[in-house]
């Protein structure tokens, strides 16, 4: 090992630095990598899943309907207003004025009729009296006709019957003025009233007071 070794030195000439072949032997593309110390490498990071959010939805205004009033139907005469009223099913009330119209005044004339009607109306209003239509109809000693506190039956198949619902209807909706505003009391002429009464109308057999 020794002789081969000092062979291969006494054979080998001395080489300068300037005879070295500096060629650069460039690197695979896939291997360079440039690293710029001043301008950093912007990473993009991925795009965040934004939920886009629903509009609430907008509420939908409705124009409001137009109410139709109800015109107030004007008539020529009582008689008039009397023959328009419908035959449907009487309540409470209309049939207890009805019922005090019938027996108080069935044979006088539609506006004696009315009268009756409206003066059981006013009392009912009146605060000195019950407040409503039946009370009045049916307290103790103010009609004749109330037996036991109650109204007698009457047959409904009279025209009579009919013409004292229809003029009722006509009293509780105000839809012909009294001929005797503001009455609270009637009589028969030949009876005088009690108390310091003033005397509005008289109208076929009977005579109004407030």
């Amino acid at each position: 090992m020794t002789f081969s070794l000092a062979g291969l030195i006494s054979h080998s000439s001395p080489v300068k630095a300037s005879d070295l072949d500096r060629t650069a032997i460039p690197a695979p593309a896939s291997t360079i990598r440039v690293i710029n110390p001043v301008l950093p490498v912007s990473v993009p990071l991925p795009a965040a899943s934004v939920t886009p959010q629903a509009t609430p939805a907008q509420p939908m205004v409705q124009p409001i309907p137009a109410v139709e009033e109800e015109e107030d139907q004007d008539y020529n005469s009582l008689a008039e207003a009397v023959a328009a009223q419908d035959s449907a099913d009487a309540d409470a009330t209309q049939r207890c004025l009805a019922g005090a119209i019938y027996f108080e005044s069935k044979g006088e004339p539609l506006a004696g009729q009315l009268a009756v009607a409206n003066v059981i109306i006013n009392r009912s209003k009146s605060g000195r009296f019950p407040a409503d239509v039946c009370s009045v109809v049916k307290q103790r000693g103010q009609f004749s006709f109330v037996r036991g506190g109650e109204i007698p039956s009457i047959d409904e198949g009279r025209a009579a019957w009919r013409t004292a619902l229809a003029v009722a209807r006509v009293a509780l909706a105000a839809a012909w003025d009294s001929p005797a505003p503001k009455a609270l009391f009637f009589n028969t002429p030949n009876r005088r009233p009690g108390g310091n009464l003033t005397k509005i109308a008289m109208i076929g057999n009977h005579v109004f007071y407030r």
